[in-house]
Order: C-alpha cells, then structure tokens, then sequence
C-alpha cells in the first residue's frame, strides 16, 4: 500500500481511514477519533522499518538457543545482545517494510503479488491519476464528479467528501479537476484526492473568493449592444433594453414565440465581443427544440423535455444558476439562458430569477428566461403577442406591456424618452 500524506487522509471518509487502520494492523482503531486515527496511521506508515525492527527483537529471546558450558543466565542475554545489534542494520537496509496482500502471502516494494509466484510488479500510484468533471452535490453534503458524457452518473464517477465540498465551496456545475484514489474494498466508486482545479482556474486562488449572496448589487447600467440585422433583436435592444446583470423574462402565452425570440438573443450574444460566459438550459422544452439547440452557438448545459419532473427541472436549472453565481463573483460575466420556467415549481422559478445581479465594480451574473407570464422582480419584461404571431407580425412584441426598470442607466435619458414615445405610439 503506497504510503498516504495527511492531507489525503484528512479527506478521506472514516470509512476509508478504517479499512486503512485494518491492513496496518492497528489494534482498536474503531474506538479512536478521526484526528487520533490520522495520527496513529501516519507514525504507523513512518516507523515501517522501526516496527519490523521491534519485531525481530521481540522475537529473538523467544528462538532456542544453544547454551555452552553451562553459563547463567546473565551471560546469556549478553550473547543475545550482539545477535539483535546486528539484525538491526539488516532491518534498516530492507528497501521497504513488508506487508501481506489480501491473500494473506507477504509482498515487498508495495508490489501486487503475481499468482504464479514470480516478482512482484511495482504498485501504481492512482495519486497521479487525474479526472476531470462536473460537480453533482448530494443531501449530506458530499457529492460525486460525474465524468461522463453531460454529466450523467456512470461507473467511473469519482466520490467527493464533504470536507472537500465545504473547503473548496463547490456547487452543482462546477467543473473540477484533480488526482483520484482507486476503490476499496467496501467502496464502489474511486475517491478523489484533492481538489486541484475548478472552472480551469487553480484551487487555491478561487476558494479565496466571496460568497456571491454576500456582494452588493446594482442596477444595470452597461447595456448589450447587439447589432445585426434581426428584426427582433434590434427591437429588444432598442424598445426592451438589458444588459449586464438583468433579470429579463420573456413573456407570452403559447406560440407567441418564445422560445425563438431566446434563442436569436442567444444568436446575438455568441457574436459580442468580451468574456461573456453563457450556459443555455432546456427545460420543459420539446424534442424538437432540444434537437434545433443543438446546433446552435451554444450547446445546452442541460435538456429535459416536458417529461422530466418539476424536481428534475428545477435541479437543472439551479446546477447553472449556481455556476454562473460563482463565475459572477470571482469577477466574470455570465449569462443563463432558460427555456422555460413553466414547468418548474413557483419557488424554484422565483429563486433562478432573483440570483441575477449587477456587481458594483466586479462581475456580472444576467438570466433571460421564458415564461407563459412575468414573475415579479424583473428589471426587463419582453412581452410577445400571439396574435401578431399568429399572423406573423414581427417582431410581435407588445410594448405596452414590455418594460424596462431604469432604462435611463442602460440608454441615457434621450434613449428612455424615445422609448416611451415609442409605446405612447404603440398603445394609440
């Protein structure tokens, strides 16, 4: 068994610290604390030479012994003493401490024994295995990173401890990265080291950051200049303006166009230039929509139909949420894009919409999401009109019902005022 730093131990369920305790044959580890056990195996794992030396010498007096002439017993443990003197040297040029393999036959040099009986090959170290991977938290606070393709569970998902969890203070959608430990014997999945890398950056560097609940928040007030020739988002841009760190609901009722008016924004967005990090999630969404996505600017983080549960959708929705809060506090920008909060539960809807926000002198995060009616919060409503969709109006945007909280920030006061001349025209 290669020998284990604290560290690594340190993040190890108690589980593993016991089947560890169990092939170093420490006596009554079960009754020790997890700080005592950690201690009790690392001066088990470093004294290997010294306790092979202490065995040797407590069995010396117990090997029979040849006695000349009749000498007492003193004069015999005196010739005992040379004898274990010089087993010791022998001891200590051993090039490591024996151990014995599940099969109960002893190995050396941490080497896996070879069933026909030949030299051991040397042990692997799993430590240099890395695996990279997308965080999924469980209820207890541990979590898994799920390695497959989208996320989803398979048998290569590598176990992350709470400790880990809470020092890092990862989040569903974090992508992580870091050396991982092969399973035991009583686990089913591999245990991951530590935690190197999330979202590409080191570490030790992003775990320094703030809490994204805790940062302060402003109004928008760097507008998205999209340009371009669509008519629809030249409308939004101009008549609905948003920008970094909105809240913008896309409102209407059904084939009002919805979910195309997103995903032209979505279009636009992918040609702005700057660090704009922006995660599309498909929820309730149709198969046929799900399939059009695909091909799009950006590949859905996520995609259920309207057959997933309201559960499964919310936890959809919450996994990018929480990845773009976290990108927004470090100082970056990101943008979520959801079709369609219809499907998930009120609370779950209300709470993926409040996270947007506006960093004083930091980043940004901004969700545009559909829904059949605005939810209350918004600092951009995007109202659509089914009956100018219906006889294909476009853009089909009802200005009267569309607004923007502070436009003034977002296009000057002229822009603010040729926007309600715009809908005083609209309305007559």
């Amino acid at each position: 068994m290669p020998v284990l730093e604290r560290s690594a131990l340190a993040d190890s369920p108690l589980a593993d610290l016991h089947a560890i305790a169990s092939e170093l044959g420490i006596d009554g580890f079960r009754r020790l604390r997890k700080e005592e056990l950690i201690d009790t195996i690392v001066a088990r794992q470093g004294g290997g030479a010294e306790a092979d030396r202490d065995e040797d010498a407590a069995e010396a007096p117990a090997r029979p012994r040849r006695r000349r002439g009749g000498r007492g017993r003193g004069s015999a443990e005196r010739d005992e003493e040379p004898a274990v003197a010089a087993a010791e040297p022998a001891a200590a040029e051993r090039p490591a401490r024996r151990q014995r393999s599940r099969g109960g036959r002893e190995r050396e040099d941490g080497g896996r024994e070879r069933e026909d009986g030949g030299r051991a090959e040397p042990a692997r170290d799993d430590a240099e295995r890395v695996v990279e991977g997308v965080v999924e938290l469980a209820d207890n606070g541990s979590g898994f990173l799920r390695v497959g393709k989208g996320g989803k569970p398979s048998d290569d998902d590598v176990y992350i401890s709470a400790a880990q969890v809470r020092r890092c203070e990862l989040v569903d959608g974090d992508r992580v990265a870091g050396p991982l430990r092969a399973p035991r014997r009583s686990e089913r999945f591999a245990s991951l080291v530590r935690v190197e890398a999330i979202n590409g950056r080191p570490a030790d560097e992003v775990s320094d950051g703030v809490r994204f609940d805790e940062l302060p928040a402003a109004f928008p007030s760097e507008r998205f200049a999209f340009g371009g020739e669509d008519p629809t988002v030249q409308a939004v841009e101009f008549l609905t303006p948003f920008g970094r760190g909105s809240r913008v609901t896309i409102a209407g009722g059904a084939h009002s166009g919805k979910s195309e008016t997103l995903r032209r924004i979505a279009q636009a967005l992918a040609q702005l230039d700057g660090e704009l990090e922006t995660a599309v999630v498909l929820v309730g969404a149709r198969p046929e929509e799900i399939a059009d996505w695909q091909d799009g600017p950006f590949a859905p983080a996520a995609a259920l139909s309207f057959a997933a549960s309201g559960d499964a959708q919310a936890q959809a929705v919450e996994r990018a949420i929480e990845h773009g809060k976290r990108v927004a506090a470090r100082g970056g920008h990101a943008v979520v894009l959801v079709d369609t909060l219809a499907g998930l539960p009120a609370p779950a809807a209300r709470k993926a919409l409040a996270a947007a926000r506006c960093i004083p002198d930091g980043g940004s995060l901004t969700v545009v999401a559909t829904a059949p009616a605005p939810l209350g919060g918004e600092t951009t409503v995007v109202a659509l009109d089914a009956a100018l969709a219906g006889v294909r109006r476009y853009p089909a945007i009802d200005l009267v019902a569309s607004r923007t909280l502070r436009p003034e920030l977002l296009v000057g006061e002229a822009g603010a005022e040729a926007i309600a001349e715009a809908v005083r025209e609209f309305a007559e």
